[in-house]
């Protein structure tokens, strides 16, 4: 069964189809302008929408447009009285599914009907997918929407359900991670273990023995049999963090059991096979590590089938009031504070700033100013000394960014769609038709909303 919604301006269309396609078990209903329609689907879920191409006020191509950025799967089939070729090829690089020509066939409209169905089914799938994809991004505090960020998040989502091996790469404190384990997370191997092992936080004597476990007997100290890590991941995902660090007697066997998937333990002799999936991450230059005969050229071609490079938090300052609200609410939650929000001119130097730490200095710095903080509250004198200094000339061009609101931590639904709402309105200089296509809402939906919460 169908829910179709058909729209035009001319009554006898709107009948005749509504006639014509309603005789079975779909549902149809009718919107005599582009407006009505988007009140419709604003509050009902339609699978179909059968929209004409010329109407006074929001014409069907503005009207497929907004359908569009909703992203719910609706399939739009255009409809036209004139053969107009222009309008249909626009039509179709907006995304309509059909262009009719009108006076069109009860066979025509049915059999549309019948396939735009099909395509239904595959596109409520697909948004489905996308936003236990977005679900899986939210859980793993993967922050960000910057367009620094965004080519991040594409790579992620593309290679995670694949085997290849990933290599990691970023300054220090940009989150790789996070990144390793959402590859993981959205990978077939996600019920499977998650092994992590950083190189860097052991010496070269004891590597070894935790990638390869090792026998009873093997060294001095070795009291019984423990596996290494490659045995502990297998079916699942090794993370080596700080590959870079590995010393290059380890290198050779480290690249066998990728090539492989075999190895054994030191001081045995049985050879043990794997299943694992290698996430590498480094913040080094490999490249000229290799140069430097510090890192096997090999071993760096099998390791950097994928790169995922990590932006630095200057690179992504659209992504501060982001990051800034979750650790906000993060902190406070821990330390049971009542700090609820962060004053514009704290959130501009957070902004105005260089990161030497990228993230993780960030999270840092907003921990302190949770737990030292006086009011509810942060405002520039909970900040760290260097950044309670006036701001340099020209900081005053780097106002909040337009594209993100920060909000007190508890704040209810309503003040949040009062909030965006008004911020909304003020970019579009009060124009309320412009400020409603910015939200992707009727302009009725927003004239109801704007008398709700008096806004003028």
């Amino acid at each position: 069964m169908a829910h179709i919604l058909v729209v035009d301006d001319e009554r006898h269309t709107r009948n005749a189809l509504q006639s014509i396609l309603g005789r079975g078990e779909d549902v149809v209903e009718t919107a005599a302008s582009g407006e009505e329609a988007l009140v419709k689907l604003s509050t009902q879920d339609m699978d179909i929408v059968f929209s004409d191409v010329k109407m006074p006020g929001i014409d069907g191509l503005t009207l497929l447009r907004q359908i569009k950025a909703r992203d719910t799967g609706v399939v739009v089939v255009m409809m036209s009285a004139h053969n107009d070729v222009t309008a249909a090829v626009d039509a179709m690089k907006e995304g309509a599914f059909d262009y009719l020509i009108k006076p069109f066939g009860k066979e025509d409209a049915v059999m549309t009907v019948q396939k735009a169905m099909k395509l239904r089914t595959v596109l409520v799938e697909n948004v489905a997918l996308k936003r236990q994809v977005q679900d899986y991004f939210s859980r793993s505090n993967v922050i960000g929407s910057s367009p620094a960020w965004r080519p991040v998040c594409e790579t992620v989502e593309q290679v995670a359900p694949s085997r290849a091996t990933v290599l990691v790469t970023g300054e220090s404190g940009t989150g790789k991670e996070l990144i390793a384990n959402l590859v993981h997370r959205l990978s077939p191997r996600a019920n499977r273990p998650f092994v992590t092992l950083n190189a860097a936080a052991l010496p070269d004597s004891l590597l070894e023995a935790e990638l390869f476990g090792y026998e009873k007997g093997a060294f001095t100290g070795a009291l019984q049999r423990k596996p290494g890590r490659f045995e502990l991941a297998d079916g699942g995902t090794f993370f080596l963090d700080e590959i870079g660090e590995l010393p290059l007697g380890a290198q050779a066997k480290f690249l066998r059991v990728l090539q492989e998937g075999t190895f054994e333990r030191l001081g045995g002799t049985q050879t043990l096979s794997v299943d694992v999936r290698l996430v590498a991450a480094t913040n080094k230059d490999l490249e000229q590590e290799v140069i430097d005969h510090r890192f096997r050229r090999d071993l760096y071609y099998r390791i950097n089938v994928i790169n995922i490079a990590l932006p630095p938090l200057r690179e992504r300052r659209d992504d501060i009031p982001l990051l800034v609200t979750h650790f906000l609410r993060k902190f406070a939650a821990q330390n049971q504070k009542e700090v609820m929000a962060i004053e514009q001119d704290a959130l501009q130097r957070l902004q105005a700033y260089h990161w030497p730490g990228n993230v993780r200095e960030l999270e840092n710095m907003m921990e302190r100013a949770v737990i030292l903080a006086q009011a509810a509250t942060i405002r520039v004198a909970d900040l760290p000394p260097q950044l309670r200094n006036p701001l340099p000339v020209g900081v005053t061009a780097l106002p909040l960014t337009s594209e993100h609101v920060v909000l007190p931590a508890k704040a209810t639904m309503a003040e949040i769609e009062r909030t965006v709402i008004a911020q909304a309105l003020g970019r579009c200089a009060g124009n309320r038709q412009a400020a409603a296509r910015e939200l992707n809402i009727g302009v009725a939906t927003l004239y109801r909303k704007l008398k709700e919460y008096e806004l003028q």
